[in-house]
């Protein structure tokens, strides 16, 4: 069993599939650095100073009373909240992701097309007695005038 798994394992596919992985996270974790630390900021600014990351309902209130300040603040006194914000971030930042996946795709298929391209079909041969280019039906070279329905 041992002697399969190592097989399986170090097929080109698995190490691939594990390459892709360690990279998917790592984009996965700049996308995120991206949605919040970038374009939410902004984003908030220009709807009024909103800090998306600490918008949240609060469903049942903590050790202390509400309101709080902050989610943090909320979660410290043991509120029980909605986060809708945070959501809001994770959903930002799965549409990047899957943009990116999509542009990723979409190079390859177009790749993939050009590679299964049929070849155009010839229009011309070489005439075998004098070697220049005419048309492929022809029957007599117009160069030098050899007939090719011998050969």
């Amino acid at each position: 069993m041992f002697k399969e798994f190592k097989e399986f394992a170090v097929k080109g596919n698995v190490v691939d599939m594990a390459v892709g992985i360690i990279i998917g996270a790592a984009f996965g974790a700049i996308v995120k650095s991206l949605v919040s630390d970038m374009l939410m900021p902004p984003l908030g600014l220009l709807l009024g100073n909103v800090d998306f990351s600490n918008l949240f309902v609060v469903l049942k209130e903590g050790a202390t009373a509400a309101p709080y300040a902050s989610l943090a603040e909320a979660q410290k006194a043991g509120a029980v909240t909605i986060n809708y914000g945070l959501f809001v971030n994770s959903v930002i930042s799965f549409l990047i992701v899957a943009f990116a996946v999509f542009l990723l795709i979409r190079a390859i298929n177009k790749l993939k097309r050009q590679e299964q391209a049929p070849a155009a079909e010839a229009t011309t041969k070489d005439c075998p007695y004098c070697y220049s280019a005419i048309p492929i039906k022809a029957t007599r070279c117009p160069n030098c005038t050899s007939d090719l329905t011998q050969k």
